[in-house]
């Protein structure tokens, strides 16, 4: 019988070379970040099955990743990986991650950059974040910008305090990974599609579903084209099986 262990302090599981913090539940991943150096020169990545699998093809990725100072299990085939390994673990949804995270800046009053997706999806993220939660110190930029230059000029100008770019990966690490070198002071989180579920622009799984592990299920249905990324999660269980993550 597999004994299970609560992972220390400041541990991690290593997951197809990628060092995930395993969380008992969302509260602790917050109070993790918020209550030590994450917050200041940090970078925090949600890894599913298909980011694993695409670092273990792309070295720059793998790179990218593994400069983070926070890599957490947001997909439940990398909870069930890290459950494997003997170690308690629960998934941390990125888009809960990031809303409870803002509710903390609304608090402390730290300066916020949002970056990403569509003009429309942007201001209104920005509009909720204000007129609901109470972040007022906040600058935007939607993900439409000819140049990378711009966006890093704009950063080094603003110096703000928390950044959180919704690009999709493998894009927003890869920007992330410019910002920490030119703003390294910052806390910085890829969001990829949390602003359009923020919104209600894109919808999550019924509860039922979520419980029952089948968010990914629903976002096929929901989202057909997602079917050749689908692969990935094919690719990924073979590893799992064959004990090879």
């Amino acid at each position: 019988m597999t004994e299970f262990l609560t992972c220390r302090s400041g541990a991690s599981v290593s997951v197809g070379g990628l060092p995930i913090k395993p969380y008992h539940c969302l509260e602790d991943a917050v109070s993790a970040i918020i209550n030590s150096a994450n917050m200041e020169g940090g970078f925090a990545v949600a890894v599913n099955a298909e980011k694993v699998i695409s670092a273990m093809k792309d070295e720059n990725l793998k790179d990218c990743l593994l400069s983070a100072s926070l890599l957490y299990a947001d997909g439940i085939s990398v909870v069930k990986t890290i459950k494997s390994k003997g170690v308690v673990n629960s998934r941390i949804p990125g888009c809960e991650l990031w809303v409870e995270l803002m509710k903390k800046v609304a608090e402390s009053g730290q300066s916020v950059y949002l970056l990403g997706a569509t003009e429309e999806t942007n201001k209104a993220t920005a509009k909720k974040l204000k007129e609901q939660f109470g972040v007022h110190n906040l600058t935007r930029r939607n993900g439409f910008f000819e140049d990378e230059e711009s966006i890093i000029d704009e950063v080094v100008r603003l110096k703000p305090e928390i950044v959180t770019v919704a690009l999709g990966s493998p894009r927003q690490e890869f920007l992330i990974a410019k910002l920490r070198e030119v703003h390294p002071g910052a806390f910085y989180m890829g969001v990829g599609g949390s602003y359009d579920v923020f919104v209600g622009k894109i919808r999550r799984a019924p509860k039922l579903l979520r419980q029952l592990h089948l968010e990914w299920l629903y976002r096929l249905i929901t989202e057909p084209r997602r079917i050749v990324r689908q692969f990935s999660l094919l690719h990924y269980f073979v590893l799992h099986v064959a004990g090879k993550l």
